[in-house]
């Protein structure tokens, strides 16, 4: 259960458990409806002048928060308010039939043409829950709405977007505003359920916020109340050797950029000492272009284990420019039986393709892997896009025993007892070579100092993007270790 409930993210069924729960505790159906449908409303009156509506309502309990939507923009008096539902009002049952009764407007039936000329639409046709691929007139409703130079609001996610995988079912509503109730879900986060979503409001409707124990998710959304607990802060008396030792493994000298990247990184998230070990050839490139950096060489596995061998060095990166050869596995293997953390990136991954049972045999401490999805596809035998990116790495945690770091425009980082976080502050500008190993560098970083890998990858995960929308348009790798103190210095407030 993420540790700040705040953050907490109800897949379908934990929200549907939520509501029970709620009504468990004596909050009605109805009460809970009214309340959901009165927080759309406010939502859009707040943020925008009254104009044309239309309100399209499905069958169910989404559709009876539309009905609440509609009565309660018609009683502001002057929001022109149309309904429209798919099939027929006496088929409504429970709580949406009373909420259907309620409204006085006529009920037209559900058609592309009901949007025209509408300066607003509201999608209360489905909610996250619905599993199958939306079709017919339904189907052709959203795609007009779509097309419509109208403002688009969504009720609790934007029908056709799955609650649980973010995924599309057909076609999807594009929402301008999206409100949810109590608790987002990780639809909401992921894509393409996020660039469907719009702005997301979440709005409090009378759940008690102690369902959140009973339920005990264990999906959150990544933001520091998830593991500021934790984040390292030096002290009084700290110096650079209480501060960890991260040793970050170069390649040769055609492909070292990777480990200077990362190894500066390491350093800026607050790592005492790094040193890079290269292979002789890359000794002088690296050594002419690092500072503050330690280097090290060596020439063969007896020379890699000697160095390995320094017991203050507490956590090793590897992969980053290293080669798909019988040595770079060779390294990773003999990391895994050390004693320090280790973080597993790209080639170090590639290397284990069709070998994946003999990496995950090897892991018996700390260890973060942070594939791309081409590298979790080689490694683990399927695709993210299969079944779902949270469902996917949390089984691939599970099955390697390390935190997997998922990496993209919605990083999903899984740990083997089940805790998951979707991080959704990584701008677009993150898309450009060796921001990955800026990523990885500020992960081993982080494991140096102490912290535990699933938090450790969390908060690395977040400083990036934080870094990342810091520099803005135009960034390179290069920029996002500057970027970071003034993110150190945010966090510290």
């Amino acid at each position: 259960m993420p540790k700040s409930l705040s953050s907490a993210l109800l897949t379908v069924d934990e929200m549907y458990a939520a509501d029970a729960a709620a009504m468990g505790a004596g909050v009605s159906g109805i009460t809970l409806m009214e309340a959901a449908g009165a927080a759309v409303a406010r939502a859009i009156i707040r943020r925008w002048a009254p104009r044309p509506t239309i309100v399209l309502c499905g069958p169910g309990n989404n559709g009876g928060d539309g009905f609440v939507i509609a009565r309660r923009l018609q009683e502001v008096g002057a929001w022109d308010v149309q309904l429209a539902l798919v099939g027929s009002a006496d088929h409504l049952k429970g709580d949406a039939r009373y909420m259907a009764e309620a409204w006085n407007g006529p009920v037209m039936p559900l058609t592309p043409a009901g949007v025209e000329g509408r300066g607003l639409i509201v999608d209360a046709l489905f909610g996250a829950g619905l599993s199958r691929d939306i079709e017919g007139v339904v189907h052709d409703t959203i795609e007009a709405a779509n097309r419509a130079r109208a403002v688009r609001v969504a009720v609790d996610i934007p029908s056709g977007i799955h609650g649980d995988t973010g995924q599309a079912l057909g076609t999807h509503f594009r929402a301008d505003l999206s409100v949810t109730f109590f608790r987002k879900k990780p639809g909401h986060l992921l894509f393409p359920g996020r660039s469907a979503c719009g702005e997301v409001n979440v709005a409090d409707i009378g759940i008690p916020e102690s369902t959140l124990m009973e339920i005990a998710p264990q999906i959150a959304e990544n933001t520091p109340a998830l593991w500021r607990h934790s984040f390292p802060v030096p002290t009084a008396i700290d110096h650079k050797y209480r501060r960890g030792h991260a040793l970050v493994v170069s390649g040769a000298v055609g492909s070292t950029g990777a480990a200077r990247l990362a190894a500066r990184a390491a350093l800026r998230i607050g790592c005492g000492l790094v040193t890079v070990a290269s292979p002789p050839d890359a000794l002088p490139v690296n050594a002419a272009q690092l500072t503050t950096v330690m280097t090290e060489s060596f020439e063969d596995q007896e020379g890699f284990e000697r160095i390995l061998a320094a017991r203050r060095r507490n956590a090793v990166l590897l992969g980053p420019g290293n080669g798909v050869t019988d040595a770079t596995r060779a390294r990773v293997l003999t990391a895994l039986r050390d004693d320090a953390a280790c973080v597993l990136d790209a080639d170090a991954l590639t290397v284990f393709e069709g070998r994946g049972a003999e990496l995950f045999g090897s892991i018996n401490g700390w260890c973060i892997m942070t594939p791309h999805d081409g590298e979790f596809t080689r490694l683990f035998g399927e695709s993210p896009a299969e079944q779902g990116k949270v469902s996917t790495a949390k089984d691939a945690a599970r099955e390697c025993g390390a935190v997997v770091l998922l990496k993209g425009a919605d990083t999903v980082i899984a740990a083997p007892d089940g805790r998951v976080s979707i991080n959704s502050n990584a701008p677009p500008d993150l898309a450009s070579a060796g921001t990955g190993d800026v990523l990885s560098g500020l992960v081993v970083g982080l494991l140096a100092q102490g912290m535990e890998p699933f938090d450790a990858a969390c908060a690395a995960c977040w400083v990036h993007g934080a870094s990342g929308a810091l520099v803005g348009p135009g960034l390179i790798a290069e920029d996002l270790p500057e970027a970071i103190p003034p993110i150190l210095r945010q966090l510290r407030r």
